[in-house]
């Protein structure tokens, strides 16, 4: 029909209890339907993994106007693949991960659940958008980033984007929000990232930590001086992994 409306899916890494999720839909919701496939858990860091060793089950929470909402056993990765399969009656018109609960920018952008549900969706030719927030506090408050959030949304709509390209966008935790910049990703690394404990007595047990080192602290072009400086930073991501600037001189290699 031509009159329907955009139709919107939505996941995240944080599972489908998480306030991020829910305060997405709330921002959304004016702008189409929306249908959500979210993880029945937390599943952060998963990035684009899959589920191959078992089957995956899910099941339908709610259904309202406007608003369908599943729950899926699987990685976000899974959960777009799933809907694309089963849920949806057509193809969507906007893919969205988030908001997750903490920071997306700089190398995060490959480890990131979040944005495992951004690079699937774009791989299936459709816009995708993941956004972001610099707070892991389940009760975070995201009311500021809502108007850019559906802002950026209606435009991605409108607008489409190129193929095989999406949009990481990333909060700073802050109430005054100095307006957008449109970003590259930040160079740098983690660091420290494992901590020793002791478990019933065997010491080689760790858990994952780190503390990201910034290479790149003087280029106001990144992502991680927008966000420091009050900034809605938004990081154009392109999913071809191939270093065309590399290709010509490797030729030579092999003549």
């Amino acid at each position: 029909m031509e009159n329907q409306r955009p139709l919107i899916l939505i996941s995240n890494d944080d599972g489908i209890i998480a306030k991020g999720i829910s305060e997405l839909i709330k921002f959304l919701r004016p702008l189409g339907e929306i249908v959500v496939v979210a993880p029945d858990a937390p599943r952060s860091g998963s990035a684009c993994a899959l589920t191959v060793t078992e089957p995956i089950h899910y099941r339908l929470l709610r259904k309202e106007v406007g608003v369908t909402v599943y729950k899926c056993s699987g990685t976000p990765t899974d959960c777009v693949k799933l809907a694309f399969h089963t849920v949806l009656d057509r193809k969507p018109d906007l893919v969205v991960g988030g908001i997750n609960h903490g920071d997306n920018s700089s190398v995060n952008v490959h480890y990131s659940g979040t944005m495992g549900v951004v690079i699937e969706g774009c791989l299936k030719g459709v816009p995708s958008i993941g956004f972001s927030l610099c707070s892991h506090e389940m009760n975070a408050d995201f009311e500021p980033a809502g108007p850019y959030i559906r802002e950026i949304a209606r435009r991605v709509l409108e607008k489409g984007l190129p193929p095989l390209t999406c949009l990481n966008v990333n909060f700073p935790d802050t109430k005054e929000l100095k307006g957008i910049k449109v970003c590259e990703q930040t160079k740098g690394q983690w660091v420290n990232e494992w901590e020793n404990f002791a478990h019933r007595g065997d010491t080689h047990y760790y858990w994952l930590t780190g503390e990201f080192e910034n290479q790149d602290t003087d280029n106001e072009k990144n992502d991680h001086w927008a966000l420091e400086n009050g900034y809605v930073a938004i990081t154009p991501t392109t999913v071809d992994a191939t270093a065309y600037g590399l290709m010509d001189e490797l030729k030579t290699w092999f003549q």
